[in-house]
C-alpha cells in the first residue's frame, strides 16, 4: 500500500524509516498536516517488547545429562519471535552477566 487517506483529507505516504518509541519502524506519514500511521503490528510488537522490559524473570535452571538449559518465557518467545530448534546467540558479558540473542546467520 503506497498511501493512505489522512483524517485531514490528504494522502499520507508509505514510510518505511519512521520512529516509535526509539525502534526504526514503517507506517504511513502525513506531509500536508504531519499525523503518522505506524504499522499496527509492529507497533503492538514494540510496545509489548517495552512492557517485558519492566518485567523481572526469576527462572530456574534445569539439567539435561551434562548440560545446564533454561526455559524462556511464553511471552519472551513470542515477542521475539523465537522458535522451537530456532539458534541464539549465546556469550557472556562481564564477570557476571550472560547475553543472549536470536541468532541471524552470516
Amino acid at each position: 500500500m503506497k498511501g493512505m487517506k489522512c483524517i485531514c483529507g490528504k494522502i499520507a505516504e508509505y514510510n518505511k524509516n519512521m520512529k516509535f518509541n526509539s525502534y526504526e519502524i514503517d507506517g504511513w506519514e502525513c506531509k500536508s498536516c504531519g499525523e503518522a500511521y505506524y504499522n499496527p503490528e509492529k507497533a503492538e510488537k514494540i510496545l509489548l517488547i517495552n512492557k517485558l522490559k519492566k518485567h523481572k524473570f526469576y527462572l530456574k535452571l534445569s539439567k539435561v545429562k551434562s548440560n545446564l538449559i533454561l526455559r524462556i518465557p511464553k511471552e519472551v518467545g513470542d515477542a521475539l519471535n523465537l522458535k522451537k530448534s530456532q539458534e541464539v546467540e549465546f556469550g557472556i558479558k562481564d564477570s557476571n552477566e550472560i547475553v543472549i540473542h536470536p541468532f541471524k546467520g552470516s
